[in-house]
């Protein structure tokens, strides 16, 4: 894996959460708006808005440098959708991160093994 799809994939994975997040505060600001006088829907629905375009563009750039089967691209999208899927998102990307560096030192490896003998 290259630098720049590692970097695509690290900054979809620090979008994932905090949009998630947003969602599901965005949901309670929507309940107390119904139920009570508080109404922060106008601003969080900003703020969300705003961290769902970049988690978009973030996955669409992930996307094209990870060159992730239509599969796996769209479960990354439908967790974008869900009250809490950035969570999984996060979750799933740095594993998949932490399974690409462990490749990248596996085959360096191997390498200077072979470069030795």
């Amino acid at each position: 894996m290259d630098i720049k799809t590692a970097s695509a994939l690290r900054r979809l994975r620090l979008v994932s959460a905090p949009e998630a997040v947003s969602f599901l505060l965005l949901l309670v600001c929507s309940v107390l708006k119904r139920t009570t006088d508080f109404n922060a829907v106008p601003v969080m629905g900003m703020v969300h808005g705003i961290l769902f375009v970049l988690y978009v563009i973030f996955w669409a750039d992930a996307w094209n440098r990870a060159k992730w089967p239509l599969k796996t691209a769209a479960l990354y999208f439908v967790l974008s959708v869900l009250p809490a899927g950035g969570f999984f998102a996060e979750r799933r990307l740095r594993r998949e991160a932490e399974n690409a560096v462990n490749a990248a030192i596996a085959s360096r490896v191997r390498q200077e093994e072979a470069f030795k003998a």
